[in-house]
């Protein structure tokens, strides 16, 4: 089995979007332009904010995406355990924006030009203050803010960062969301690798299996950490609990798996915070949990006050 680390790879094959099965902002239950709620916090002399765009709840058969290998008993078991109803499930989308003091970095952009530019503004700034946009993967609910509705790009002033891995393989899958969103941007990104900067303190590290070229990005200043854990997992229990449970969205099932395993055996193991673009908040990663669990997500309270 293939170990995680800061420069350790995993490889993958093909995957349909995880998008695919999200509603739009509009349809999602998201919150409105006015409504969307942001989580500011330092992480060394790094500001972070966590932009949360929308929700999506999943009202029945959860197990159709999550824990598809295992019973029907042992998914409401585990689910029960932790305290979380196996009929029913939410989902959040949550792009993050990071002030170096030198750039404006955005992780992701969720659906839509204009919807992560309400989110922007609802944090005190513009799409034209980000430097660069760093884009995890490339499914749907990650690049579909690159562009306005009208097809101009969003980010007037930016560039791109993508792992090579990534956009290779969606250039060659003839993917609509890919072809009108990022391929037009291609002239202004640069493509790394495991290991690769984005800038000084934030390093990209391959987690793949969700995707080709599904990367993490760890973030490093003034002495502390934090692990933007993209896509690795999708729900705190379901997923990050339980690594072993598919995922149906997950193109390589084994290699998603070992990346969950690593990634988060990582974090505990280092007690190093993340913040996961599907999950509510910023928070922790503990050994073991309820119901027989691998891990259990710890949300954080005041320790970043």
């Amino acid at each position: 089995m293939a170990k995680f680390t800061r420069r350790g790879a995993l490889a993958a094959g093909a995957s349909v979007p995880f998008a695919a099965a999200v509603p739009t902002l509009a349809s999602a239950g998201g919150h409105a332009a006015s409504e969307i709620p942001t989580n500011a916090f330092k992480i060394g002399d790094f500001s972070v904010t966590t932009l949360q765009i929308g929700n999506r709840v999943i009202s029945e058969n959860p197990q159709g995406i999550f824990g598809m290998n295992v019973s029907k008993e042992e998914f409401e078991a585990g689910s029960r355990a932790n305290f979380v109803s196996g009929e029913m499930g939410e989902l959040f989308f949550t792009p993050t924006l990071v002030d170096t003091g030198s750039e404006v970095i955005l992780f992701d952009t969720g659906f839509n030009g204009e919807g992560i530019g309400a989110a922007l503004e609802a944090a005190g700034t513009t799409t034209d203050a980000v430097d660069v946009v760093v884009l995890t993967h490339h499914h749907g609910d990650h690049i579909g803010g690159l562009t306005l509705e009208d097809g101009t790009p969003t980010f007037a002033n930016a560039r791109y960062v993508t792992a090579q891995t990534e956009f290779d393989h969606w250039a060659a899958a003839g993917n609509d969301g890919f072809n009108a969103k990022v391929a037009p941007l291609a002239e202004k990104m640069t493509f790394i690798g495991d290991g690769g900067s984005v800038a000084s303190g934030i390093t990209g590290m391959a987690a793949f299996g969700h995707t080709p070229g599904h990367m993490v990005y760890m973030l490093e200043s003034g002495g502390s950490q934090l692990v933007l854990t993209a896509d690795a997992a999708n729900h705190h229990v379901w997923s990050l609990a339980y690594p072993d449970w598919e995922v149906r969205f997950d193109i390589d099932k084994e290699a998603a798996a070992a990346s969950r395993r690593n990634l988060f055996g990582m974090l505990a193991a280092d007690r190093i915070p993340m913040v996961g673009y599907h999950l509510p908040t910023v928070g922790y990663v503990a050994e073991g949990g309820p119901g027989g669990a691998s891990f259990q997500f710890v949300p954080a309270t005041y320790q970043f006050s």
